[in-house]
């Protein structure tokens, strides 16, 4: 599979999972974001590798993370996302959603998913809504994720 990426002065976004830092990705995936924390490296690196996965760098430092979990026809659910605190008020997080929307993959889906806590505002920008009707929405936890369990993943 070809990779895709975009460039701004001092920073790129990149589909190319063999540029990533996954010591980074994962450290800050399991120690600092809610949505996975104790994650094991194993299964960061398995899940970018099996999705659509999007690097940002600011130079040759990866600064950001996202990746579409999709078939590239139908249906993508965004996760993942995050930008380094240290490199927030500058736009990235903005244009790091830009280009991923704008691939090519994604172009003519009929649903683009996501979950998140605290950037509303910020998937708003790109067409996101409250879903509709919640009550057609169903979820499984089987092995709901908590440090306990993300650890012995791989």
């Amino acid at each position: 599979m070809q990779w895709k990426q975009w460039m701004q002065p001092g920073y790129t976004v990149t589909t190319d999972v063999e540029r990533f830092d996954f010591e980074m990705v994962h450290r800050y995936l399991s120690e600092v974001a809610y949505w996975s924390p104790g994650v094991a490296r194993a299964t960061v690196e398995k899940a970018a590798r099996n999705s659509l996965a999007f690097g940002l760098f600011a130079g040759d430092r990866q600064i950001g993370f996202a990746r579409m979990i999709t078939d590239r026809t139908t249906f993508a659910y965004l996760s993942d996302v995050f930008v380094l605190p240290e490199h927030h008020g500058k736009g990235l997080g903005t244009w790091f959603m830009e280009c991923v929307f704008s691939h090519p993959d994604f172009t003519d889906m009929r649903r683009l998913m996501l979950v998140t806590a605290d950037a509303q505002k910020l998937y708003e920008k790109f067409g996101f809504r409250v879903v509709a009707d919640p009550a057609q929405v169903m979820e499984k936890r089987p092995r709901p994720a908590s440090p306990s369990t993300t650890k012995s993943d791989s």
